[in-house]
């Protein structure tokens, strides 16, 4: 087989996190803005963004969650009622001190001492405390509950390492926070979104995940339990890619969220919180992209065809870009995934080769390319983004009669949402490693820093407190983590190689983003 010349500047073998940032850099998706830690959304990854923000709003709202809009700035006073939850945030928390500059008199700007509030304001980092603040009082009585509301924003965490999509200082996500009369409905509740998250990520992002619970020293801060959907990338980490609590009474009694129950008595609701972010799209990246850019799922896509005239820039451009846009008028009557197929029709002028592969590098699922005698014959020339090469190293392009074609458009789009999830799936399940039974084995198999093997299950005991504390230590030092316990696992068996005792539960231990 001839060698394949690959898009991309360096492949994910090579160096998988300059891979990462060059797919994200080619297929146009962000870049820096001045401002450490924050990025530029582009158009592209913006389309993305919002193609996972309408097909999520869709199954929030089909829950009979509310959309509501809270405000930027929190006052310090309702983080200090709630000290866990201050706890886990502080060292990430921007705070504004003063609201008006003045001029230093050296030809720059400095804050106006006479203009220093009279409390410091948090810029959002999350919004427990504020829309806590809301349902207090919004209710008053159990006909009141349960409370469903969500917000789609902005936060802002000051991360010390960060990496577009995956960890920056301002990302936007959506947040979801109900108030319930017992724990039983807020467990209902908790569970109901993480299996909304999973469902979600398999359908939509064709990205394969486990949904289950996070061990104590990995909750939420102030949650009483903490769900997770857990993705394998391809180079064997992980990626927390949602979550989902229960808080318990905490957040409501510092809050104040009380309601009159049936017998007339004064109870405090039971909260929950759950959450997605801009970090999906980096797990679309390293779940699907490969070494021509990236791959985007259909579902997602915000096209999911491209039309690229061959244009020769003479009289018979007309006819071509006539046939052209009667093949995208018929495209876009069709249906795929349960939405009408989203069509582009690229007349930019430049060469075809040279927009062909730019489109390749952003992952379009299917692109056309159509020239003269394709038009003259009714013919059209297909390339599938997630088939893109043939065994003797050329463009995978497939001639075929437009009629033809178009009978197969819409099913040829859900079959590759199918096929990159297959893949995925297959590749993760290939990489989790079932038989380490001791601590020694576990060391050896990631002993070498350059190599991530994947995941492990293990037989888990689920310390809790000092003993929990050690194990985590122990991981610590070979730079895993405890994912979570997935719902759906086999029952455990034997004993929890780190403590010795009985095992109730199994894990998945694995590096991490």
């Amino acid at each position: 087989m001839s060698q394949i010349r690959h898009a991309l500047s360096v492949t994910r073998d090579a160096d998988f996190a300059a891979w990462y940032q060059d797919v994200i850099t080619e297929a146009e998706m962000a870049e820096e803005s001045g401002v450490r830690g924050c990025m530029v959304i582009r158009p592209w990854g913006y389309g993305i963004w919002e193609r996972i923000q309408k097909l999520m709003d869709e199954r929030i709202k089909a829950a009979g969650v509310e959309n509501c809009y809270f405000p930027l700035f929190i006052p310090l006073s309702f983080f200090a009622k709630e000290a866990a939850h201050v706890d886990g945030f502080a060292k990430e928390m921007a705070v504004v001190t003063h609201h008006r500059l003045i001029a230093d008199g050296k030809g720059g700007l400095v804050p106006d001492p006479e203009a220093k509030l009279e409390e410091p304001l948090i810029v959002r980092p999350t919004s427990e405390t504020v829309i806590g603040a809301a349902m207090s009082r919004w209710v008053q009585s159990w006909r009141d509950l349960p409370l469903l509301a969500n917000q789609w924003a902005n936060v802002v965490r000051w991360e010390m390492r960060t990496r577009m999509f995956l960890r920056t200082s301002e990302f936007l996500w959506q947040e979801g926070h109900t108030a319930h009369a017992d724990r039983a409905d807020a467990m209902i509740e908790t569970l109901r979104a993480l299996e909304m998250y999973r469902s979600f990520s398999e359908e939509a992002l064709a990205m394969p995940v486990f949904a289950g619970e996070k061990p104590e020293n990995e909750r939420f801060p102030g949650a009483v339990a903490t769900y997770s959907i857990e993705a394998m990338m391809q180079d064997g980490k992980a990626l927390q890619a949602g979550t989902s609590h229960y808080l318990g009474t905490g957040f409501a009694e510092a809050a104040e969220i009380r309601y009159q129950d049936r017998e007339g008595q004064q109870a405090l609701c039971h909260t929950t919180s759950w959450g997605v972010s801009t970090r999906m799209i980096g797990g679309v990246i390293m779940t699907h992209g490969d070494d021509d850019g990236l791959r985007v799922p259909p579902a997602i896509a915000p096209q999911q065809i491209v039309i690229l005239p061959m244009l020769r820039e003479d009289d018979g451009d007309a006819a071509l870009l006539a046939y052209c846009e009667e093949l995208r008028a018929a495209l876009v009557k069709q249906s795929a995934l349960g939405e009408p197929l989203r069509v582009l029709l690229d007349k930019r002028p430049g060469k075809a080769t040279q927009k062909r592969w730019a489109w390749v590098k952003k992952g379009v699922p299917l692109i056309l390319e159509i020239g003269g005698r394709d038009a003259a014959g009714a013919m059209v020339s297909v390339l599938r983004r997630d088939r893109l090469w043939r065994e003797d190293a050329k463009v995978n392009f497939a001639a075929q009669a437009r009629e033809a074609f178009l009978a197969a458009a819409a099913a040829e789009i859900e079959d590759i949402q199918r096929s990159l999830h297959a893949d995925a799936t297959a590749r993760r399940d290939a990489n989790i490693e079932r038989g380490v039974t001791s601590l020694a084995e576990l060391e050896a198999l990631f002993a070498d820093e350059k190599r991530y093997p994947g995941w492990v299950e293990l037989s888990w005991s689920r310390p809790g407190g000092a003993e929990l504390e050690e194990v985590v230590a122990k991981l610590k030092a070979l730079k895993l983590t405890i994912r979570n316990t997935p719902l759906d696992a086999a029952p455990a068996t034997g004993t929890c190689l780190f403590t010795g005792q009985p095992a109730v539960e199994r894990i998945f231990v694995a590096r991490a983003y």
